[in-house]
C-alpha cells in the first residue's frame, strides 16, 4: 500500500508540556495571531483573543459575540437568479479589555519591555487567563504585574478583567487606563502588527469592512458602571457593552471617567509603597439583540455589572471550576504513555467547552467565538464533527443547537423554493438563516448539508431518547429535508430502474458539480430512511402530535413510501474493475494529479490554481468516499472500506481541517494503527503547531471534535446502534491506556481502553445496553463489560 507522504513528525510547539495547562514561559512576537487564539476565552457567545491587556503589540484585536453580525450586498462579476446576495460578517465589537499600566508616566510594552520573569498560563480546570511578570522599568526599578482574565462559562454576558501592581523597590506613580473602546480600523493610538484582516484571497479569512459598521446611540453612566449603545447600519443589530471598575489598595487612589461615542475611559491613579498592591477588577458586560433598543440593553449591561460586582471576583473564579469541575466529569479523555498528547487532548477538549457553554440556541461557527475567520459564518462542521460530542456529553448544549437549525427552517424552506425544490435546503454558510456564500460551486451545491444535520438530529435522539424534541421540532426537520432528497434526485431507467441525484457538490470541494456523489447519495439515502421511519414512529407513538406535524408541514403519508422507494433504488456509483466506490459517476475519468511535479509551497491548492486546474484532477480537499464510511459504515464490507481507503488516502491533499481526523478514524477501522496514529496526532496538534497556517484566524472548532472521535470511534472503535452501543477497542501501541466516559440516555458509563480491549463501568444512572456479537448486555453497577479485542 503506497500513501501519498505525511508528515513523520510534527513541529514542536513551544508550550511546555502539562497534562492540564498550556503554559507560555518566554514573550516571543514572532507568532502573536497563533497565541492570541491558543489562549483565547469563551463560553459559546461572548469571545476574547489573548490580546495583552496593553493593547500592544497584537496581531489582531478581537472581542466576538456569537451571531452579532453586519450585513452587505454581494456584488457579482455576473448576476445570475439564486445567487447569494446577502453578505454576513461577525462583528468585532468593543474591545474591554484593554487595562493600560503607566508605571512613572512609562507604558508597559511587552515587545520592549526589560520582563525579568514572564509567564502566561491557562489552567483547563479554572478557566482563567493569568499572566505573571517583573519588569524593570525604564528608571530601574522592579514592579510586580499579575493579571488575570475569564470569561464566564456560567453567566452568558460576563466576563472579568484584573490587573494587580506592586512595586518592589520604591513608592512610585502608577496610572491605570481602564477601557472600552470601538475600533473603527482595527488599530488604536499604538498599532496592529499583522496586515488587514481579509485581504489577499484566502477565504478562510474574515472580510474587511470599509465603513463604519457600529454606530453610536448612547453613552451612560450610572453607579459604578459605565457602558456604550450601538447599533449596526445594515443588518440594524444592537449591542451595548460596559465596564464596572473596583480598586482595592491601602492607598490613596483616584477615578477619573470620560465618555466618547467610541471610547469609555476611566484612568486610575495611585501611590503605593514598596511591597503594597493595587488590585483592580474590571468586569465586563455584552448583550446583543436582532433589535431590542441599545436603551434597553444598557440597562441589561447595567444589572449584570451591578450584580457581578456585588458577588466579586473570587466568587466568579469559583463558580467556573465548578463548572469545569461537572465538564471534566463527563468529558474528560485520560491518556496514560504521552504526556504531550495528554496535553493536547484536554486543550482541544476545553476548546469544545468554550465554544458550547453558552450558545443558547445559537448555532457553532467554524472558529466558535475565538476570531472572525470565515466571518462567524456557521456550517455542517457543527452537525458532523461538534454535535456528536455535545450528545455524549453535554446533552443540553446539543439540544441548543438542533433548536438553533430548526428555528432555521422557515428561511431554509425559502431556499429550497428559489432552487425549484421542495422542502427545505439549508444555507451552505450563514450566521442569520439566509445563504452567505457567493460561490455556488463550493457552496449551495453542498446539498449535504441537510443529511449532516439529519445525522446530528440522529445522533443527537440516539445518545438522549429525547422524543419530546423529536415531536416538536425534529419531526419537521426529518420532513422538509427529505423532500427536498425526493424532490431533487430522479429515476433514471437503465437495464433497472435506479434513484439518481445530479449537480452537487460533496464534502471534497476540490470536485464540484458532479452527478451521484458517493458521499451526498448515501448520507441522502440515510435521509429518506430515517425520516420515513422515525415519522412513523411519531404517527404510532404520539397522533396527536403527528396530526399537528402534518398540519403544519401538509404532509401526506404516501409521502413516506415515496421516501423509502428512493431510497431503495438508491444509486451507489461503484468500479467493478477497481472494486471501489467512485466518488461521483465520472472521478475515474479524471487526470490524475502531478503529485511529483508539484511544489510543497503549493499547498493548499485553493490558494495557488484557478478551480477549473483543481476540478480537472483526481486531487482531493478531503476524501468524502472515507468521510461516508465513517458515518454510514455499516453499508461498506470490510474489504470495500479497506479498497477505497487504499485508492482516496494518497490523492488527499489534507487540505481541509477535516481531513486528518477522518482518515484517522477509518485507518484504525481497516488495521492501519501507524496510519491512524500519525493522522490522528495531525488534527491533535492541528492548532498547537499551527499545522495550516491560519490558527491566527481562530480555532478550529470542528477539529477539535474530531480529536474527540478519533478516540472514541476511532480507537474505541464506538458504533451507535439506536438500541445499544457497540465497541471495538485497538488501542495503539503508543499509548498504555485511554480512559473517556459517555453519557446515554441519562445515564454514565466509563470506557476503559487498553492493549488487550476495554472494560466498561457504570459510574451514574441506570443500566446502559451494549452490544457483544449478537448479543446485547446491560451495563449496571457492581457488573463492569469486558470486551476483549
Amino acid at each position: 500500500m503506497k500513501h501519498r507522504p505525511t508528515p513523520t513528525g510534527l513541529p514542536q510547539h513551544r508550550f511546555p508540556v502539562d497534562r492540564w495547562r498550556l503554559v507560555e514561559t518566554k514573550y516571543d512576537d514572532t507568532d502573536l495571531g497563533v497565541t492570541e487564539s491558543l489562549f483565547a476565552l469563551g463560553n459559546g457567545y461572548l469571545g476574547m483573543r489573548s490580546n495583552p491587556e496593553e493593547g500592544r503589540d497584537a496581531h489582531s484585536h478581537g472581542t466576538f459575540l456569537n451571531g452579532f453580525h453586519e450585513t452587505w450586498e454581494i456584488k457579482h462579476a455576473e448576476e445570475a437568479y439564486g445567487f447569494a446576495t446577502t453578505g454576513q460578517t461577525i462583528v468585532n465589537v468593543p474591545d474591554g479589555k484593554l487595562m493600560k499600566l503607566y508605571v512613572d508616566d512609562e507604558p508597559l510594552l511587552l515587545g520592549t519591555a526589560d520582563l525579568a520573569e514572564y509567564e502566561r498560563s491557562i489552567d483547563f480546570r479554572e478557566g482563567v487567563l493569568r499572566r505573571d511578570l517583573l519588569w524593570r522599568t525604564p528608571s530601574g526599578n522592579r514592579v510586580k504585574v499579575s493579571s488575570t482574565r475569564l470569561v464566564s462559562l456560567v453567566h452568558r454576558h460576563l466576563a472579568m478583567v484584573t490587573i494587580e501592581i506592586t512595586p518592589l523597590d520604591a513608592p512610585i506613580p502608577i496610572v491605570v487606563s481602564s477601557q472600552l473602546l470601538n475600533r473603527q480600523d482595527g488599530q488604536d493610538e499604538y498599532h496592529v502588527r499583522s496586515a488587514a484582516l481579509g485581504e489577499g484571497k484566502d477565504p478562510r479569512k474574515a472580510s474587511k469592512f470599509n465603513e463604519r459598521v457600529l454606530e453610536p446611540q448612547l453613552q451612560q453612566r450610572e453607579e459604578g458602571s459605565v457602558v456604550l449603545g450601538f447599533r449596526c447600519r445594515n443588518s440594524g443589530m444592537t449591542l451595548a457593552c460596559g465596564y464596572w471598575n473596583h480598586v482595592d489598595a491601602a492607598c490613596e487612589t483616584r477615578i477619573e471617567t470620560t465618555l466618547a461615542n467610541d471610547l469609555a475611559k476611566s484612568v486610575i491613579t495611585a501611590l503605593p509603597d514598596a511591597g503594597e498592591t493595587v488590585t483592580i477588577t474590571k468586569f465586563l458586560s455584552y448583550h446583543s439583540s436582532r433589535g431590542v433598543p441599545p436603551e434597553e440593553l444598557a440597562d441589561r449591561c447595567s444589572r449584570t455589572l451591578r450584580r457581578a460586582a456585588d458577588e466579586g471576583g473570587a466568587h466568579l473564579v469559583a463558580e467556573q471550576s465548578r463548572w469545569l469541575g461537572d465538564y471534566w466529569a463527563a468529558s474528560d479523555i485520560e491518556l496514560q504513555g504521552n504526556d504531550g498528547d495528554q496535553q493536547a487532548l484536554r486543550w482541544n477538549l476545553f476548546q469544545l467547552a468554550q465554544a458550547s457553554a453558552r450558545t443558547h440556541e445559537q448555532g457553532i461557527a467554524a472558529k466558535a467565538v475565538t476570531a472572525g475567520g470565515y466571518d462567524g459564518h456557521y456550517f455542517w462542521d457543527t452537525e458532523v464533527y461538534v454535535t456528536p460530542f455535545l450528545a455524549y456529553n453535554n446533552p443540553e448544549a446539543a439540544r441548543k443547537v438542533m433548536r438553533f437549525r430548526w428555528k432555521m427552517l422557515d428561511a431554509a424552506r425559502r431556499r429550497a423554493t428559489m432552487l425549484s425544490e421542495r422542502g427545505a435546503l439549508y444555507p451552505w454558510r450563514t450566521i442569520n438563516g439566509e445563504e452567505a456564500s457567493a460561490y455556488y460551486a463550493a457552496g449551495t451545491a453542498q446539498y449535504h448539508i441537510n443529511a449532516a444535520i439529519v445525522f446530528a438530529l440522529r445522533r443527537y435522539l440516539d445518545a438522549t431518547g429525547d422524543v419530546e424534541f423529536l415531536a416538536h421540532e425534529g419531526a419537521e426537520m426529518l420532513i422538509e429535508t427529505a423532500r427536498l432528497w425526493a424532490d431533487l434526485g430522479f429515476y433514471a431507467t437503465n437495464s433497472s430502474e435506479s434513484f439518481h441525484i445530479h449537480r452537487v457538490t460533496g464534502p471534497d470541494e476540490y470536485t464540484t458539480v458532479v452527478n451521484d456523489n458517493t458521499y451526498t447519495n448515501v448520507m441522502a439515502r440515510f435521509n429518506l430512511r430515517y425520516a420515513a421511519r422515525t415519522v412513523r414512529f411519531l404517527a404510532e407513538w404520539n397522533p396527536e402530535q403527528f396530526a399537528r406535524v402534518q398540519r403544519s408541514t401538509g404532509l401526506d403519508i404516501s409521502e413516506l413510501d415515496e421516501w423509502d422507494a428512493a431510497a431503495d433504488a438508491m444509486y451507489i456509483p461503484f468500479d467493478n474493475d477497481l472494486e471501489i466506490h467512485p466518488q461521483d459517476a465520472e472521478f475515474l475519468e479524471l487526470e490524475p494529479w502531478d503529485w511529483d511535479g508539484v511544489a510543497a509551497d503549493k499547498y493548499p491548492l485553493l490558494l495557488n490554481y484557478h478551480p477549473l486546474v483543481i476540478y480537472r484532477h483526481q486531487v482531493l480537499k478531503q476524501a468524502d468516499v472515507v468521510l461516508a464510511m465513517f458515518l454510514r459504515g455499516e453499508h461498506f464490507s470490510e474489504e470495500q472500506r479497506r479498497r477505497n481507503f487504499d485508492y482516496y488516502d494518497p490523492i488527499t491533499t489534507g487540505d481541509s481541517s477535516l481531513s486528518a481526523c477522518v482518515q484517522s478514524i477509518v485507518a484504525a477501522g481497516v488495521g492501519y494503527e501507524d496510519l491512524a496514529v500519525d493522522y490522528f496526532r495531525q488534527a491533535l496538534y492541528l492548532d498547537l503547531c499551527d499545522l495550516h497556517a491560519n490558527t491566527a484566524d481562530g480555532v478550529h472548532i470542528a477539529s477539535a471534535g474530531g480529536v474527540w472521535a478519533g478516540i472514541v470511534y476511532g480507537f474505541a472503535g464506538m458504533v451507535e446502534r439506536g438500541d445499544c452501543m457497540e465497541f471495538a477497542p485497538r488501542l495503539p501501541a503508543v499509548w498504555k491506556s485511554v480512559t473517556f466516559h459517555l453519557t446515554r440516555h441519562g445515564s454514565r458509563v466509563r470506557v476503559a481502553l487498553d492493549h488487550g480491549g476495554c472494560t466498561l463501568t457504570l459510574t451514574e444512572g441506570l443500566g446502559v445496553p451494549v452490544g457483544v456479537g449478537d448479543q446485547i448486555h446491560v451495563v449496571t453497577a457492581g457488573e463492569p463489560l469486558r470486551i476483549d479485542r
